[in-house]
């Protein structure tokens, strides 16, 4: 039995091999990013474990895969890259990894808040190009934080705006209670929560979830945070909504596609702070995702 990490970036494999034991299943480290098609059969090269961080395994990819009978995903969004149910179909088991970085997102969702509330990003652009930009900010404190979807990640969200001084009003598919935050109809939450803030996973269901109409339903002025997943928004209908001013500005950490073309409208609109899907990357999220990896690993070699 033999894993290979098929797409490893320098910080994950260094990582990886930091908190490999001598006694785990032997695991190859392939450090190459940007792998895609035929190169992952080659990497893999008839291992029964594959641990994929972002590469794309198309289901007649993946029957190529000889051996191929578990996929060990780096996060929770497998779906955005792969097929699950017509994996195990193949008899290819994808096991994802919950809750590694929890704080490291949560944080990032507020420090995108923080900074399109104050306008940072676009002042910190006319700085640089010799401009004394100053913007009128928002005071956040007493506002209310619209959290849609509330696994994890939101309710360290939560935590840590109760704490500043927000009032937390939340939506989630199912029933869920949490001390401190108000779960309202989500036609309320988008009628007055001054920041909306996405934290659902992407599914069928999910797919396209801020659409045209909700994104008009929202409160004038809103600020809308995603640390989600891109495909969650209808991206046309939100970069129409900023133009028009009805979204006071938009903190993302993700999009439909990735990496971001080279001159998207995103880029040119200044009431927009953009991150390169970056919020799980801390030191701490990276130990906690890979030995969740290796336990994973450690749970098939015991059957």
């Amino acid at each position: 039995m033999r894993a290979v990490f098929i797409d490893a970036n320098d910080t994950l494999a260094g990582v990886m091999t930091r908190l490999h034991r001598a006694d785990d299943l032997p695991v190859t480290i392939n450090r190459n990013p940007a792998i895609k098609g035929d190169e992952i059969i080659t990497a893999l090269d008839g291992a029964p474990i594959a641990i994929i961080d972002h590469s794309f395994l198309p289901t007649d990819l993946a029957r190529r895969c000889r051996g191929l009978k578990h996929v060990v995903f780096l996060g929770t969004g497998a779906r955005s890259y792969m097929n699950p149910e017509e994996l195990a179909e193949l008899g290819i088991t994808v096991h994802t990894i919950k809750g590694y970085g929890d704080t490291a997102v949560a944080e990032c969702a507020i420090a995108l808040m923080w900074a399109s509330a104050k306008g940072f990003a676009r002042m910190d652009r006319e700085m640089r190009a010799g401009n004394w930009l100053r913007t009128d900010g928002i005071e956040l404190k007493g506002k209310t934080l619209g959290l849609i979807g509330f696994g994890g990640i939101a309710q360290e969200v939560a935590r840590i705006a109760i704490g500043s001084g927000l009032r937390v009003i939340a939506w989630n598919r199912s029933e869920k209670s949490h001390p401190g935050v108000e779960f309202v109809p989500l036609d309320e939450l988008l009628s007055s929560a001054h920041v909306v803030s996405l934290h659902l996973t992407l599914d069928d269901n999910t797919r396209g979830f801020l659409s045209r109409e909700r994104i008009a339903a929202m409160r004038p002025g809103a600020i809308l945070i995603n640390t989600a997943r891109g495909a969650l928004v209808d991206e046309a209908a939100m970069i129409e909504a900023l133009q028009s001013g009805h979204l006071f500005h938009a903190g993302l950490d993700v999009y439909p596609v990735e990496p971001m073309p080279a001159g998207h409208i995103l880029t040119s609109l200044p009431n927009v702070t953009l991150s390169a899907h970056s919020a799980f990357r801390t030191p701490e999220a990276s130990d906690n995702l890979i030995n969740a990896v290796l336990d994973h690993c450690r749970r098939i070699v015991a059957g």
